[in-house]
Formats: C-alpha cells, structure tokens, sequence
C-alpha cells in the first residue's frame, strides 16, 4: 500500500493540510503518440500507463501513482453498439447516434464480454502478473448517466428534453443508460477487487486520490449546454441514483457553467468536483461554495497570470482556503521545474493549509 493512503485518508476526515498533487515538470503529460497500437493491445497500453505512472513513484507529491486502461470517453457507449474510429494521435471518435430500437436493445447487453471490457481486463491482469504495489489500476472511463445518453441518441437529445410527449422516451434512455453505467461500474470494480463505496481515481493522470466514501467517478460535460431548470430535472436526479450504489461520487466537467458547479456541491453524494476549464472561474467564488457545502475540489486551479511564480501561487491558493475553510486536493497549474522545488512547493503548500 503507498505512503500517501494514509495521508489522504487523513484528509478527508480532516485532519492535515489540504492535498498536492504536483507531477514531474518532464514526462507526465498524456501523449497520443502510437496510440491506435496501445488501443489494440492492452500490454502495449500496460506499459505506456506503467512507465508514465514509475515517474511519480518517488516524487514528492501527495498523490497515489495511478495507470488505467484509457480507452476513452467511448468505453460505455461502445458496449451498447456505438461504432467509433481510431485514427493517429487522436483519442476514438463516436460514430453515428443509435435510434430507440438500438438503444433499447442494450438492455440485453452482457457488459463483461463485450471487446473494450476484454481490453480493460487485459490490462488489469497484465498489472497483477507485472505491476508494481506501490502503482495502483483505477476505472477505466466512466462518463455520467447523461452523458452517455447525448453519445447513443446525439443531438436529437436536446430537441426531445423539452418535448412534454418525449417525457417516457427520456426517461427510458435514461434509464437504459443508468443500467449501462451501474453494471459496467460494479464489474470493473470487481476486476480491482475494490469495495462498492471506495476507490482510487486518478482521472487521466498519473497520480490519483483516495476517496474512503465514493466508489464512482462520473463525468457530465453534455450538462454544460444545459439551462439550470433542465440540469435540476434530468441531470441532478440521474447522478444521485447513479451514486446511490457506491457510496457517493466524483464529478468532472468541462467548459463554465457557474450554476451547474453550484447545484453539485449542494448534492450530499457529490464528494469532489473536478473542472476541465478552471480559468473561466473565480477561484474565490469556488473555494467558497466548497467551504459552505464540504465539497472537495479535486482539481486544477488556474494561475493568475502567465508570470505567477509556484511560490506566489501556493501563497494566494492557500490564503484562500484557509479564508473559505474549503477542503483541496489541488492539482497544481504552476510546477517547478527541479525535484527540490516541487518537494519545497509541496512542504509549503502544508505549511500554509494545515
């Protein structure tokens, strides 16, 4: 078991600074190079995720060094018949949307037989005949409930969300689209042989953060081009079920919406939120409704300017927290460019939020 389990178990129950997850300053950006061959063979994949995550191994850092199978944001739809592409450098691209009766028939899908399912197993299993204890397997992708749906059914979604006569049919995807996200959890799940309302996720990274209280993660980008009315009616409800089985979850989204961000952290089974885009924020604004609610950010937070030293960053980030009481585990948009700085930056960093 890692060092750092122990002091972000601390974390969530309060006790300690705020967390830092701060990566090497070479080497831990995700490349898309030769990725259509890691795709295809999951001990190509294996290495690639294992070599990224041995650079973290003995950084100082908070973090938990994580792999996962990054099959990407397809992974759930594809078990339910969606096609997709593979080209170079890119991440899979969805195929064409699925009508009602394709969708319907996922119902009868067996989640754990289906090809990227396979892929994913392979890859665990190359971990536990190969791996490294101290590097630990995470979820491969796990789009929310509604996301799922927009990739299956396509933008005919958003002409049919305020149709009163399609009020059945959205609530059948939806459903269709739980049962999907649920089944497809709990078996991968079981693959890493972990409880139903815990987890480690290292959401695309290299180093990942415990959570004793949820055993999901879930991102709901689509919910961005959504009006709050329509998020508090379909989206919200949909992420409390989904959560119910595993004890709580982590939410990520990309692109600004204020209100979206504020109406999860209202939501007791939302533990942690993560931001794709956290310079369209005001990051005093967002530490306090995660001090008013007891909401984690587990995210990145964005410099204020492009001259910001690591120092001054950490010096402001953590005026701020200590002002709003709100609990980080940060993901650094600033980082040094030595191992002793970034140890520095982190010490500074619990100084400051202890």
């Amino acid at each position: 078991m890692h060092r750092n389990i122990e002091i972000q178990r601390r974390f969530w129950e309060g006790d300690g600074p705020c967390l830092i997850l701060i990566p090497p300053p070479e080497g831990d950006a995700y490349t898309l190079e030769d990725y259509p061959n890691r795709f295809e063979n999951p001990s190509v994949m294996w290495n690639s995720e294992f070599v990224r995550a041995q650079r973290v191994a003995d950084w100082p850092t908070d973090g938990i060094p994580t792999i996962r199978p990054n099959l990407g944001v397809i992974f759930i739809p594809a078990m339910a018949g969606l096609s997709y592409k593979v080209q170079p450098d890119q991440m899979p691209w969805p195929g064409e949307p699925l009508d009602r009766s394709r969708i319907r028939a996922a119902r009868g899908v067996d989640v754990t037989t289906t090809d990227l399912m396979r892929r994913a197993e392979a890859f665990y299993t190359a971990h536990r005949e190969l791996g490294d204890g101290d590097i630990v397997p995470y979820h491969a992708d796990t789009q929310g409930v509604f996301d799922i749906a927009h990739l299956l059914y396509g933008e005919e979604l958003f002409y049919e969300l305020p149709d009163q006569d399609e009020v059945g049919w959205i609530a059948e995807l939806m459903d269709i689209c739980y049962d999907l996200y649920v089944r497809t959890s709990q078996h991968l799940k079981g693959l890493l042989g972990e409880a139903p309302s815990e987890m480690i996720h290292g959401h695309g990274t290299s180093q990942g953060l415990y959570f004793p209280h949820a055993g999901v993660r879930m991102a709901e980008d689509t919910a961005t081009l959504l009006s709050p009315g329509t998020i508090e009616r379909v989206i919200l409800p949909a992420i409390e079920r989904a959560a119910q089985p595993f004890g709580g979850a982590f939410v990520h989204y990309c692109g600004r919406h204020s209100a979206f961000f504020e109406q999860l952290c209202r939501m007791e089974c939302v533990r942690a939120i993560d931001l794709g885009n956290p310079e369209m924020y005001d990051t005093s604004s967002l530490l306090e409704r995660c001090g008013e609610t007891g909401t984690v950010l587990y995210s990145r937070v964005a410099p204020e300017s492009e001259t910001e030293t690591w120092e001054a960053y950490v010096r402001r980030l953590a005026a701020m927290v200590n002002r709003t009481g709100a609990r980080v585990a940060l993901r650094p948009a600033i980082v040094p460019k030595t191992r002793e700085e970034c140890a520095a930056m982190r010490d500074l960093w619990h100084e400051l939020t202890r």
